[in-house]
């Protein structure tokens, strides 16, 4: 299978446990998620920030003050995706604990989630298109030897 190509910056803020999360999130292990998921070429930032920082960009934004998971921000779908993922760390860190998950399976689902945003794929829009997106997301997650992240 072709995957489309992607010019990928990849950041680090600083929080608690960084050493682990930056071992673990190589550039190549990040591209090759994001790059299943795109169905066009792609010029994309992530950036694993902590609470504090993942907080404040989610109540300038989103208006809603607390740390989410991923916050995606997209300014060009076509002709390429140029995009800006942000993920916070210690959320990503302790929801993976709490679904007994890997981080390193959290982490692929929410690049691969962020990436189907970045590209006009909303779940918040309808429950249609909620099941759509999951399940989009699944078989993504199943190219790449993941389990079904919504799985109970």
């Amino acid at each position: 299978m072709a995957l489309n190509q992607l010019e990928l910056s990849l950041q680090f803020g600083k929080f608690d446990n960084l050493a682990a999360h930056r071992a673990l999130l190589t550039r190549s292990l990040v591209a090759k998620w994001i790059r299943h998921a795109l169905a066009v070429d792609a010029e994309m930032t992530v950036r694993i920030v902590g609470t504090e920082e993942g907080q404040q960009l989610n109540r300038a934004y989103r208006h809603k003050d607390y740390a989410t998971n991923v916050l995606t921000f997209d300014y060009q779908q076509e002709p390429t995706v140029m995009a800006d993922l942000v993920i916070c760390g210690p959320v990503v860190e302790r929801e993976a604990q709490e679904q007994n998950k890997t981080l390193e399976e959290h982490y692929a689902h929410l690049l691969v989630h962020g990436t189907l945003h970045a590209q006009g794929w909303d779940h918040e829009t309808s429950e249609a298109d909620a099941d759509e997106m999951e399940a989009y997301e699944t078989d993504i997650m199943a190219e790449l030897g993941y389990a079904d992240p919504y799985a109970k």
